[in-house]
């Protein structure tokens, strides 16, 4: 038997669908055809958009387990493992890829030689066909053993559906469980309830398409009523079933096969939900999904395709001589729509909301939320919660268009509905809408602002660029709706107790404290002022007082996120108003014990101690101390007071090292800081063995070593005086220092005998008197230098100052005064020939191995 290709240009129109994580993913919508390439069948799809892209491309296989569902699916199983689905737009287009499916299948099993065909054990595993009996009450038992043996393996599951969809079993069951009904027979009808659960167990989706049609679904449900398990109930899902009020006909569906797979959607559901939810395996979960969302996807398309039918359903909303019953069952049908919605792919969601938006979808939404009945505004706060998600954006541009308008905006009537709304389901989803509104990370995604940048670059050029829309929307509603939206919490300020609140208050002040916690993280700058302007923090800080548990936690959850961002202003908020105190009193309250609520107050706490929040560490302890010091169950508040002492520069582990027992007998009287616990610590008197080392000099030892003399200063000032540690740098300047001195007056050092010029003695004190060894003691020395170092003043030490700076380009003459420094004592040593060899001591201030060589010279 030859194979025969399709006609190339007879191509049919099919959307591919692949199974991910049990759920099916479109990969796009083309043109289906099937090809004989090199004696291999194949199934093509190109894409519809792309023609030159491949969407599918599979090879037709014997043993594929091709199915077709309904008139439009073919579903197979790849030699990957993946399922595959085609979904056709037309039956006939269905109908001719099926044909060739099978035609290609029946060719590869009539070729298939000795070698192709399966061992010989392979067929003797395989089983014959399944021929059950004809069913009466009297073999059910055999009937059911019969269906167990086959349902235990693969090729027998096959079979045995194969078997039951060819004699059309199911409707020969049927008229057994009214007649096991009459008769009472309740092992009978327990035993159809089984052969029910293995028929619909066995996955094939012929066989559960034909249990939930017209004619056989009462009778399947009636048979599992009967639950083995539990024999002494009985369920009602026939009298669900019948219920035709439940299929409620807003619009007239003319296409017939639309409105039957309505009917089985509903059914599947029914059972999914309901009648099998105790039983399901992950197998027959997923066909049933896959069925019902096929269906749905077909019922969607078939609905918008249908000419005026979606005119006349939004037209029943404007329509003043439709009843209110009427337009609530159109309500609930675009409602009904919108959950179908959220299982479509992203580009057939986004087509049904366009046709929805353009019939007047948001006016729909306003008109429901307004409604007296509450089942009209559950209704609609789900489809606006359903069209949020799908494009905020489109809704942003709408409300902002009615703002331009002066018309009553959408922000407005979640408003009123949040904040006079009973149904704490309809408070949720309104506070929910205002969230994602007002988010900036919903904005448009950033291929959206790619696509616009370059002419937003050029527009800022020009000058003329135009505001973002997503930050204008969120302007307008500080300026316009927040008032009114936070108006009950600024009420509070006049109410004198939170002790008697409403459920209805308290779900609303949950919402409220929500939303602003949202602000404050969205929107940091403009929310600072709304904030401050109305005092908000302070009057979230009453709800701490209040008896739900549950409120007082949004309350502190508020103070915990404002706290954890570390901002200054909300720091500055919560000092300003004392708010620590109420917090406090809850730690107080709930302690010792180990609840939610004071978990969070402690871990409150712990954050600031951990991050070190300065000024809020200060605020608590030096207003709070006492309370801090009485809740010693945790460390963290001892912890807290601990760090605020070390910021003050207090450790009290010092007080017993550092200060006698006589300061610490007096401690009391002294003065504290700020009302804490920080003593004031002023400079200590030295005893008697500290001063005594400190006025002790390093000099005195050296002079007693060896003989110096002392060249008193030139420009008048008083000594300066030596650091306890003698450090080479400091020597080296000094003595750079006094040459300069030396070089810029013009007076020699002073030798023992000799008398200064006139000049000198007039410009300058009198020089000092020269120790030397046998002349001087050491001690004189010292009694002199002591006098002189409390009689100095701060300018002693300026000028220390002013000579450690200045030494650079001191040190810098020292180079050119080197020569003029020896010939001074080179007549020093002539002056000693021409006394007849006298000794003289000289102090040299250079302390260079040169100048202590002629100094050793001079002076020995």
């Amino acid at each position: 038997m030859a194979l025969v290709n399709l006609p190339q240009n007879d191509r049919k129109r099919v959307k591919v669908y692949e199974l991910r994580n049990n759920d099916w993913f479109d990969r796009g919508t083309g043109f289906c055809t099937g090809q004989v390439v090199e004696e291999e069948s194949k199934i093509y799809v190109e894409s519809e958009d792309h023609p030159d892209r491949i969407l599918l491309e599979t090879k037709i296989s014997r043993d594929d387990g091709y199915q077709k569902q309904q008139d439009t699916l073919i579903v197979w199983t790849e030699s990957s493992g993946t399922d595959m689905a085609l979904s056709f737009q037309e039956a006939e287009g269905c109908a001719a890829i099926w044909d060739f499916v099978s035609q290609v299948q029946a060719h590869l099993l009539a070729i298939s030689g000795p070698d192709d065909a399966l061992s010989d054990d392979a067929m003797d595993s395989f089983p014959n066909p399944v021929m059950l009996p004809y069913p009466e009450l009297g073999n059910l038992a055999e009937i059911d053993q019969m269906m167990r043996v086959a349902s235990s393996s693969p090729q027998g599951r096959d079979s045995l559906s194969k078997s039951i969809i060819a004699e059309d079993y199911v409707s020969k069951l049927v008229p057994l469980v009214e007649t096991a009904e009459d008769l009472e027979a309740l092992p009978e009808l327990h035993r159809l309830s089984n052969i029910m659960k293995m028929l619909i167990l066995l996955n094939d989706t012929h066989l559960i398409e034909a249990m939930v049609n017209d004619a056989n679904i009462l009778g399947v449900v009636g048979a599992l009523e009967y639950d083995a398990e539990f024999p002494h109930h009985k369920a009602n899902h026939r009298e669900y079933l019948k219920d035709s009020r439940r299929f409620k006909e807003v619009v007239p569906i003319q296409d017939e096969t639309t409105k039957t797979k309505i009917h089985s959607t509903w059914r599947l559901q029914y059972l999914k939900d309901v009648v099998l939810a105790r039983i399901l395996d992950d197998p027959t979960f997923s066909v049933l999904n896959s069925l019902i969302f096929f269906n749905q996807v077909d019922i969607v398309n078939k609905l918008q395709s249908e000419l005026g039918f979606l005119g006349e359903l939004f037209g029943i909303i404007d329509s003043p001589e439709a009843s209110m019953d009427k337009k609530k069952d159109a309500v609930q049908f675009i409602q009904q729509c919108c959950a179908i919605a959220k299982n479509l792919q992203a580009p057939a969601r986004g087509i049904l909301y366009n046709n929805f938006v353009q019939n007047g979808l948001l006016r729909v939404i306003n008109f429901a939320l307004l409604a007296n009945d509450v089942s009209f505004r559950v209704a609609g706060s789900d489809i606006l919660v359903a069209m949020i998600d799908h494009d905020p954006a489109m809704v942003r541009a709408y409300i902002f268009k009615a703002i331009n308008e002066n018309k009553i905006a959408l922000t407005d009537t979640l408003i009123d509905l949040l904040l006079t709304e009973a149904d704490l389901g309809v408070k949720a989803q309104a506070s929910d809408a205002i969230k994602v509104l007002l988010d900036p990370q919903s904005a448009p995604q950033a291929q959206d602002n790619t696509a616009r940048a370059n002419t937003e670059f050029l527009s800022k050029i020009r000058g003329n660029a135009q505001p973002n829309p997503q930050e204008s929307f969120v302007q307008s509603f500080y300026d316009n709706a927040a008032q009114k939206l936070f108006q009950p919490l600024k009420d509070l300020e006049t109410r004198g107790s939170v002790q008697d609140l409403s459920f209805s208050e308290v779900s609303l002040f949950i919402h409220l404290v929500e939303i602003l916690m949202f602000f404050i993280r969205q929107h940091l700058y403009r929310s600072k002022f709304f904030i401050a302007a109305d005092g908000l923090p302070s009057r979230i800080a009453q709800l701490l007082a209040c008896p739900q548990k549950h409120l007082k936690l949004t309350a502190l959850k508020f103070f915990r996120t404002s706290i954890g961002l570390q901002d200054p202003f909300f720091n500055e908020q919560v000092t300003k108003n004392f708010l620590f105190e109420p917090i406090l009193n809850i730690v107080y309250e709930t302690m010792p014990r180990d609840n939610l609520l004071n978990s969070a107050c402690l871990e409150l706490f712990e954050f600031i101690k951990r991050e070190n929040i300065k000024p809020m560490i200060t605020h608590v302890v030096e207003n709070y101390r006492q309370k801090l010091e009485d809740i010693n169950y945790v460390s963290v508040f001892q912890e807290l007071i601990l760090r605020y002492d070390q910021m003050q520069g207090y450790n009290p582990e010092m007080e017993g090292t550092i200060f006698t027992q006589e300061e610490d007998t007096s401690s009391a009287a002294r003065p504290r800081l700020n009302g804490a616990s920080q003593r004031w610590q002023g400079v200590r008197e030295m005893d008697a063995a500290e001063e005594e080392y400190f006025n002790t000099s390093d000099d005195e030892d050296e002079l007693a070593a060896k003989p110096k003399v002392l060249t008193p200063s030139t420009n008048g000032a008083s000594p300066v005086p030596r650091p306890l540690v003698d450090y080479p740098s400091d020597d080296d300047e000094a003595a750079a220092d006094v040459m300069f001195h030396d070089h810029d007056t013009g007076s020699p050092s002073t030798i023992e005998g000799d008398t200064p010029p006139s000049s000198s003695a007039a410009n300058s004190p009198s020089p000092r008197s020269t120790p030397t060894i046998g002349h001087s003691p050491p001690e004189r020395l010292s009694e002199k230098r002591r006098r002189e170092e409390d009689e100095e003043d701060e300018l002693g030490k300026l000028s220390l100052t002013k000579r450690r700076s200045s030494s650079i380009s001191t040190i810098s003459s020292v180079n050119g005064n080197q020569a003029n420094y020896l010939r001074r004592k080179k007549s020093f040593a002539s002056g000693k020939d021409a006394n007849g060899g006298k000794k003289i001591a000289i102090s040299l201030a250079v302390k260079s191995p040169i100048d202590v060589e002629h100094g050793r010279d001079h002076g020995g």
